[in-house]
């Protein structure tokens, strides 16, 4: 078998993936890329180990703590991306910088006191019309957006 053809399939892959991942906004795409981008190094230890007839396999023992790995992290990865989701309201990788921001869309550093106590950022928010029968909480810009995407 030449080495040539699981190598050239082994970097196209990789460079599918890396692609992926530079490129995609969501996060659960961007986990996929890093899979494919595995699975390359994976064809690359078992066409490696083929190739150089290694009596002890250590190119497929690799590949399968690889798989392992992987599987771990595309749980864990998982399991952050949907807690991040509930909370937030979207897995774009875009909107998660802020990783810091309280959930009500203040931020600590960003607290604007006046010379009467009151906050800057509570006066710009729309109050609740009078007539209405149940008062609805008061939601800021940020969720009002993430409410509309959903």
């Amino acid at each position: 078998m030449h080495l040539a053809y699981p190598a050239v399939l082994a970097v196209l892959l990789f460079c599918v993936g890396l692609y992926g991942v530079l490129a995609r906004r969501n996060a659960i795409l961007v986990l996929m890329s890093v899979e494919l981008m595995l699975n390359a190094v994976n064809l690359n230890l078992v066409a490696f180990d083929v190739w150089l007839r290694d009596r002890l396999h250590s190119g497929q023992a690799l590949t399968l703590f690889t798989i392992a790995i992987a599987a771990a992290e595309i749980g864990i990865g998982l399991a952050i991306v949907l807690a991040v989701y509930r909370n937030r309201g979207t897995s774009a990788v875009d909107d998660l910088r802020d990783t810091a921001e309280r959930p009500d869309g203040g931020d600590d550093d960003d607290d604007d006191d006046g010379d009467d106590g009151t906050e800057g950022a509570a006066l710009d928010e729309p109050e609740s019309a009078p007539d209405e029968a149940s008062p609805k909480p008061q939601t800021s810009p940020k969720s009002q957006k993430a409410e509309a995407t959903a």
